[in-house]
């Protein structure tokens, strides 16, 4: 007799994964859209490929072929992906079949055998520090700009810079974090805690915004708001960084997420060791910390290129 647990649709073990991931890996919802994203696009995929609704049990007999036929798919098109974002697809679908053969006893060994495509290793491309400067310092230059919204475009671009936030990180603060001590608790990607210290031009910029914000407060309310009241996106901050560079004449790469990207190049330039780099940027993998030696590395022969005499 068929376990009905195997002849149940496919998206209800999606559904599982998905579940899995949100409450016992605690991945973001970021993580978790693009993740739940890519497994529909596939069992959507399958159905067609397929010629009916695929059942669990079913896709214990993907093969390779089948698996190229569908990034194929997703490469081809309106809308093709990208070399990076059709290997996050691949990543996503390798995962959901693991927890398959985990928690289902689903095996799908031919899968092992695709690749994905080459994706050429990039730099993060950081600011010079007067750029970063500049970039904060110029957030009141418009005069159109309201000074509350000035002084908290400022704060946002401080603690980006100043505390090597991310962006999601800066905007998850509430009224219960102010003051800003001599440290902050961050909880970041994964839900995974660190202690950031706070440097007093940037515990300043937070009270500035906060002393001129026309908001009431409260405990749970987003510290960092729009306009009308509600809270800051990560695409209005986007925008802000956009316009602010236009008016600098900075290089299109000068992004919210540079200011990270700075904080952690200027740091180890600075002479910050790896190890206290990885804790206060909240890596889980000291191999994604190293990446920034090789920018270090890629500013030093440049100044060597210019400078000495056989450049």
């Amino acid at each position: 007799m068929a376990d009905p647990q195997l002849t149940a649709p496919a998206g209800a073990a999606l559904d599982a994964w998905l579940h899995h991931l949100a409450h016992e890996r605690r991945l973001s919802p970021r993580t978790l859209e693009a993740y739940g994203h890519a497994g529909r696009r596939y069992l959507a995929f399958l159905s067609g490929h397929f010629g009916g609704e695929v059942r669990i049990e079913d896709l214990g007999r993907v093969r390779a072929s089948d698996l190229r036929a569908h990034l194929a798919e997703r490469r081809s098109g309106p809308h093709p992906l990208s070399g990076r974002s059709l290997s996050q697809a691949l990543s996503a679908i390798r995962a959901f079949h693991g927890f398959l053969e985990r928690r289902l006893g689903v095996e799908a060994p031919e899968l092992a055998l695709v690749r994905g495509p080459r994706i050429k290793a990039t730099l993060p491309r950081a600011l010079k520090v007067d750029q970063a400067l500049d970039l904060m310092t110029a957030t009141g230059d418009d005069p159109e700009t309201p000074p509350w919204e000035a002084a908290r475009d400022r704060a946002v671009l401080m603690l980006l810079y100043g505390c090597g936030l991310r962006i999601s990180e800066a905007l998850g603060l509430t009224d219960a974090d102010v003051p800003l001590g001599e440290t902050l608790r961050i909880t970041g990607k994964g839900s995974k805690t660190r202690i950031v210290p706070v440097l007093p031009p940037v515990a300043e910029a937070v009270a500035a915004y906060r002393d001129l914000r026309p908001w009431t407060e409260g405990p749970d309310r987003a510290l960092f708001l729009a306009r009308r009241g509600g809270k800051l996106s990560p695409r209005q901050v986007q925008a802000a960084v956009q316009t602010l560079r236009r008016r600098l004449g900075l290089p299109e790469s000068t992004t919210p997420h540079a200011l990270r990207h700075s904080f952690a190049t200027h740091l180890l330039g600075a002479g910050a060791d790896l190890r206290s780099l990885q804790d206060l940027l909240g890596h889980a993998s000291l191999s994604t910390t190293q990446k920034y030696t090789a920018v270090d590395a890629a500013r030093l022969m440049g100044v060597y290129s210019s400078a000495h005499p056989r450049g």
